[in-house]
């Protein structure tokens, strides 16, 4: 037996048959532009999905029509990229720092090459900004053991220090207690000498006369006779406000005593030349480059 149409009252229009409390619900049709779009969508979908990579099975996928990658085009995109990058990279290994210094496009661009290549592979050790933590030195303080020159930096990168490269920077410190060179006491009073003369702090004697003599006659050839420091030998400078493995009385007893002497990778194994000058350049404009 049919169902009876029912209509509203007020509106005139046929109702769904559903009430709630005592509300009837109508029985209004959608609006032929949302009918449209909605078919036009349906039409687009499937045209999506023949036209381009969609439906999955087994281990593999329909392809689509056009054979479109979104993974061959992102290659095709990065290797665009690279090709840019490595026309400056090309410049930047043909030049000089000095040339390239007087292009500011490319000096861009080696800073920012370098400054990605140190978040990479050198903020472990130096830390961000090239701040530095103990043991591993504070690139933006100034503070060089090897000299802070663009070529300087460069030549440490590429061979690095104490490390297998046969043109790494080699120095080492005697063992000055380990080995029996200076007693227990020197150590202790020289060390009170460099702590008050070049770090700065009161001396624990009241005469460091001792241990400015045993400086003198032991570590001055290295250090200067100031503390200045001789970057040629990697003799860090003493009269600095910047040290290595700290600065208290008891860091110099131990380094005098059986000193710590670490070892930088040579980077020209996993660098190409112009990345390690584009390092050298960023690692220069920390504020430390001399």
């Amino acid at each position: 037996m049919p169902t009876k149409i029912e209509k509203d009252s007020v509106t005139g229009r046929e109702t769904t048959g559903h009430e709630w409390d005592g509300i009837k619900e109508l029985n209004t049709p959608l609006p032929k532009w949302w009918l449209y779009v909605f078919y036009a969508c349906i039409a687009w979908a499937i045209g999506m999905f023949i036209l381009y990579p969609s439906i999955p099975y087994g281990t593999g996928y329909f392809k689509g029509v056009l054979g479109y990658s979104q993974r061959r085009a992102v290659d095709a995109a990065v290797a665009e990229v690279a090709a840019q990058r490595q026309a400056s990279m090309d410049k930047i290994a043909a030049l000089s720092f000095a040339d390239i210094r007087k292009d500011p496009a490319l000096l861009e661009v080696a800073l920012t090459d370098g400054r990605i290549t140190f978040a990479t592979n050198c903020q472990p050790c130096h830390g961000a900004g090239g701040a530095g933590r103990p043991g591993y030195p504070a690139l933006a303080a100034g503070a060089w053991i090897w000299g802070g020159t663009l070529e300087d930096i460069q030549q440490t990168i590429t061979h690095g220090i104490r490390s297998a490269d046969p043109d790494a920077r080699q120095s080492a410190m005697p063992r000055f207690g380990a080995d029996g060179i200076l007693k227990p006491d020197q150590i202790q009073a020289v060390a009170d000498f460099v702590h008050a003369k070049f770090y700065g702090h009161p001396p624990l004697a009241a005469d460091i006369a001792e241990g400015q003599k045993i400086f003198a006659e032991n570590c001055a050839a290295c250090h200067g006779d100031a503390g200045q420091g001789n970057p040629q030998m990697g003799a860090p400078r003493l009269a600095s406000k910047v040290h290595l493995y700290g600065g208290s009385l008891e860091t110099i007893v131990s380094q005098v005593t059986n000193p710590r002497m670490g070892v930088m990778p040579n980077w020209n194994t996993r660098l190409d030349p112009a990345t390690i000058k584009a390092l050298a350049l960023y690692v220069h404009s920390l504020g430390g480059g001399q």
